[in-house]
């Protein structure tokens, strides 16, 4: 599997567990949180473009988010580069969750850097990782 030609880092939505930016930046990789970025109660469609222009990849524990992203990535072409990790576990296990798939992420990130969407998308439950490719 070749490098890819950019570093894996992560976006967190403002939903998302300060605990899960923990396990991220403990393994090494950079992490952008929403507050650092954006406002509070700024709308989907914003936080996944903020994502975008800063190439990481972008964690939500919010469904709306996968919807919103399978949508668009359907119709526009603004997201079907978005890279996304929907955290679908309740919130006690989500950073556990991740940390358990932090080797299949760092994987699926280079197996997508392959391929011509280059789009990484993972759903993390309290009993499954799944992936899309």
């Amino acid at each position: 599997m070749k490098k890819p030609k950019k570093p894996l880092q992560f976006f967190l939505d403002a939903s998302v567990p300060d605990s899960v930016g923990k396990v991220l930046t403990g393994a090494g990789f950079p992490v952008i949180y929403h507050r650092e970025a954006l406002t509070d109660g700024t709308k989907d469609p914003v936080v996944c473009q903020t994502a975008l222009e800063n190439e990481a990849v972008l964690v939500a524990v919010d469904a709306d988010m996968k919807q919103l992203t399978k949508r668009f990535g359907k119709t526009e072409d603004r997201f079907q580069k978005l890279d996304l990790i929907m955290c679908s576990c309740n919130a006690a296990m989500t950073a556990k969750r991740v940390e358990q798939a932090l080797s299949l992420i760092e994987h699926e990130w280079l197996e997508s850097q392959t391929k011509a969407s280059k789009r990484l998308w993972l759903e993390i439950t309290n009993h499954h990782i799944l992936t899309y490719r």
